[in-house]
């Protein structure tokens, strides 16, 4: 279970991460290009050539840091679900109570 003492990046690091590399995907794969086609358009005079994607320069090293980050980040996540499930599952196991014996109703 989180401790509540935890600040709060402790706690919202990974869907941080993920929303940032979401972020940049967005601007480098769709926004970065119709921008720049938008440009173009607006000086015809121009001889500039394609987009070309910025994480995908050094051979995409980028998204093979930010793929290794975010898998491990997840694979940890699951373990602690996974131990804090077991955890919870070990304390909430019933005790086996005695039976009482039921008192005589023959006398």
């Amino acid at each position: 279970m989180t401790n509540s003492n935890e600040d709060w990046m402790q706690k919202k690091w990974r869907p941080a991460m993920g929303w940032t590399y979401m972020a940049v995907c967005l601007f480098d794969f769709i926004l970065g290009p119709v921008l720049y086609n938008i440009l173009q358009f607006y000086n015809p005079g121009q001889a500039v050539g394609m987009w070309t994607p910025l994480t995908l320069q050094g051979a995409g090293l980028f998204h093979v840091a930010m793929g290794a980050v975010l898998g491990i980040a997840a694979f940890g996540r699951t373990q602690e679900k996974v131990a804090g499930i077991a955890s919870n599952v070990e304390s909430a196991k019933p005790t086996a109570k005695k039976p009482v014996p039921a008192e005589d109703q023959s006398l």
